[in-house]
């Protein structure tokens, strides 16, 4: 069974793409920060394991792109059906199945042109590493590893089931970028803070292919480092969190009507 509807796809690809100030959002906003925060680092050039600081400041802004696209989208595709898409749907030969999978396509599509844009931004202004793979597997995992906030988004609007529910998801994720040691490197209690919060082991995950796990600390050496499957556990337990979330509410709104 083809589990994706090309048409649709597009359809609401292009929908998306038109809204200009969402566009500018989700990927000319995390490109601003990243041209902001970077210029930040007096020492941008200077080496960290396989790139610079540049490298690493790229990173966290193509991460906080491909996380706001992700939530975004997903967020505002399950308010879609609270609010009656769901039984538009059911006129046409679409399974929701097939509105689900393609909704996924279309939130990973802007999710990669975000990291796209932060990525030929960081290529033009410094932002350097050893190796074209550090480069493929720095993009390819900001990317996929985005899927986490999809979830994120989608049981934030089946909780509240409202037209806010979008704006709260971001706001929210801004407050996770900070936790998760995104805009600046933390230390001391916050960074321990940071490492159960779900943006952590997503971040981890990214700058894996530069640091090795290692950890940039503020005003601090970096000494001290994270093991993969800390990381890797971070990432899925709090899939799995967001996942029972979004259940939850479900079946808490079918109880309810």
């Amino acid at each position: 069974m083809n589990l994706l509807n090309l048409t649709y796809y597009r359809v609401d690809l292009v929908r998306h793409l038109r809204d200009l100030g969402n566009t500018f959002f989700i990927i000319g906003l995390p490109v601003l920060m990243y041209l902001v925060v970077g210029s930040t680092f007096a020492s941008g050039d200077e080496p960290v394991r396989a790139g610079n600081m540049q490298f690493y400041a790229m990173t966290s802004m193509a991460m906080y792109g491909a996380a706001t696209a992700t939530t975004a989208i997903a967020g505002m595709a399950a308010l879609e059906r609270i609010q009656g898409w769901g039984r538009q749907l059911g006129l046409t030969p679409m399974r929701p199945a097939v509105y689900v999978v393609t909704k996924v396509f279309v939130a990973l599509t802007v999710a990669a042109a975000a990291v796209v844009a932060v990525f030929v931004a960081g290529l033009l202004t410094g932002a350097r590493a050893e190796s074209v793979g550090v480069w493929l597997g720095s993009a390819v995992l900001a990317w996929l590893g985005s899927a986490l906030f999809a979830v994120f988004g989608l049981a934030v609007a089946q909780l509240f089931k409202s037209e806010g529910a979008v704006s709260v998801a971001s706001g929210a994720l801004v407050l996770l970028a900070f936790l998760g040691n995104l805009f600046i490197p933390l230390s001391g209690t916050l960074l321990q803070i940071a490492r159960f919060t779900p943006m952590y082991g997503y971040a981890g995950l990214v700058r894996w292919p530069q640091l090795q796990g290692l950890i940039i600390e503020n005003n601090a050496p970096a000494l001290s480092s994270d093991p993969l499957w800390v990381l890797v556990l971070n990432y899925v337990l709090w899939a799995l969190v967001f996942a029972t979330l979004a259940i939850w509410a479900v079946r808490r709104g079918r109880r309810r009507q």
